[in-house]
């Protein structure tokens, strides 16, 4: 049964748009719902809502704001499952894992509710007193992905709203059905033009780049997007928040528990069929444990279950989009072309019907290989053979990304030692991939520009104001 088209949220009421925009459905790779793309005009209308809106926002205290975001989980819990749904449909991920972003976002409204805002003194003497207080910014251009696109729109949200600021939510215009859904929801829940939520294609998001009403974006999306986002709102000066791609590596140690590492990593790598910044994208093995490791690995990852989401125990579905699975499939070939060696997925090939990838990993290709050195973003791995510590840190560090690396090993005291030398904003030991509303997640040199989550990333939403009081 296709879902009802959601309509964009425009000062606390629904607009059906004068243009509208297919959604593809990956599991097929046909349009299933139109949703409306959103005009010059109706941006406008948006941004000025949420001008206005902004004063009374700011003026409410945080305990009130705080109540805000627990009313956004309560919505969240009572139509987790519809919303799922609708993920389901256009993310093409199986209804369980949709079901697991749900639970995320209850996670992250709940968890970011809990933080609290400092108020610093600098300085109390008898002369003066000097505060240093954190104040919104004002009106936030929030620009999320498609791979997760309710819990990375919440990572935004969330603390731009408890920090005082109003939003304007685009949704990628691969995924904007749930989000729209989720801001019909929120109408009677949030004041009038406190968040709005607008979608549409390419031409969106640099109008609201460049858009002068606008103080901050915050946007989610590949390096090359991310300098486009840069150029574009330095017209305004306007801050930014930038998370953007990532190469991260995982290294395997000759006294790691492989059987953990294995199950970890196999779920690093193919977790929402790589589509995750921070999945595990090549995997360094030490040369004593090596062949042990590729054949537990191999043996795991063609145990998971890739197929359509509405097939009986699929586990993973297919990538999100056409470009996408596109470059994946272009990035395997490659690898066949090259003559690298294959551990598994050698003769698969992609689905006709849909953007369906089987998962296929890669024996010691080269490090200047197209499937080392670039993002794949999807179901396709290369393990790699190492024996040094200082050349394995040096050829995890040649690349100009800089998000995460996991670190797999029975002495933590080496693993620390190592991972503090590896340029990255995020290292797991003998773990992958946990996150959470408490801490801030974010990437060095090209995978980002600041963090979200934590106080790190609340504060990312505020501005300083310091307070000067001359006594007597």
């Amino acid at each position: 049964m296709l879902p009802k088209a959601p309509l964009m949220t425009i000062d606390g009421k629904g607009v059906e748009g004068s243009e509208k925009l297919s959604v593809i459905n990956p599991a097929t790779g046909k349009s299933f719902i139109e949703v409306p793309d959103c005009t010059r005009e109706e941006l406008d209308r948006a941004v000025a809502a949420a001008r206005r809106a902004f004063p009374e926002w700011k003026a409410l205290s945080y305990d009130a704001r705080r109540e805000a975001l627990l009313a956004i989980a309560a919505v969240l819990e009572e139509h987790g499952d519809e919303i799922a749904e609708l993920i389901v449909q256009e993310q093409g991920k199986p209804f369980s894992a949709a079901q697991g972003e749900i639970r995320s976002g209850l996670r992250w409204s709940r968890g970011t509710a809990a933080l609290e805002l400092p108020v610093r003194i600098a300085e109390d003497s008898a002369e003066r007193r000097v505060e240093v207080h954190r104040v919104p910014i004002g009106v936030v251009g929030a620009i999320a992905p498609w791979n997760f696109p309710i819990v990375q729109a919440c990572w935004k949200i969330l603390p731009a709203l408890l920090a005082g600021n109003t939003v304007v939510l685009k949704p990628s215009p691969f995924t904007p059905v749930a989000t729209l859904r989720l801001g019909e929801l929120l109408q009677g829940v949030l004041p009038a033009g406190v968040l709005n939520v607008v979608s549409g294609g390419d031409r969106l998001g640099p109008w609201m780049t460049e858009h002068p009403d606008i103080d901050k974006i915050s946007f989610t999306g590949s390096t090359a997007t991310g300098k486009l986002v840069m150029r574009s709102a330095a017209g305004t000066l306007k801050r930014l928040t930038l998370e953007l791609g990532g190469n991260d590596a995982a290294i395997v140690m000759e006294d790691a528990d492989i059987t953990k590492a294995v199950e970890g990593l196999a779920w690093g790598a193919m977790r929402n069929a790589g589509q995750i910044c921070s999945a595990t994208k090549r995997i360094y093995v030490h040369d004593s444990v090596y062949d042990h490791f590729a054949r537990a690995f191999a043996d795991r990852v063609a145990g998971v279950r890739f197929d359509r989401a509405d097939v009986a125990g699929a586990e993973v579905g297919p990538v999100q989009n056409r470009t996408q699975f596109e470059r994946v499939s272009a990035i395997i070939e490659d690898s066949r072309a090259e003559g690298h060696g294959f551990l598994l997925g050698e003769a698969e090939a992609g689905s006709d019907a849909g953007y369906l990838i089987k998962p296929a990993i890669i024996d010691c290709p080269p490090d200047d290989s197209r499937i080392v050195v670039e993002e794949q973003f999807g179901p396709v791995v290369p393990l790699l053979r190492f024996t040094e510590l200082d050349d394995v840190l040096k050829r995890v560090n040649a690349t100009q990304y800089g998000l995460g690396v996991s670190i797999w090993s029975a002495d933590l005291a080496k693993a620390r030692e190592l991972s503090l030398a590896i340029d990255c904003g995020t290292a797991w030991i003998n773990e992958t991939q946990y996150v959470s509303p408490d801490f801030p997640f974010g990437g060095h040199k090209q995978s980002g520009l600041g963090v979200e989550n934590g106080i790190e990333g609340l504060l990312a939403y505020t501005q300083t104001q310091t307070l000067v009081l001359r006594r007597g």
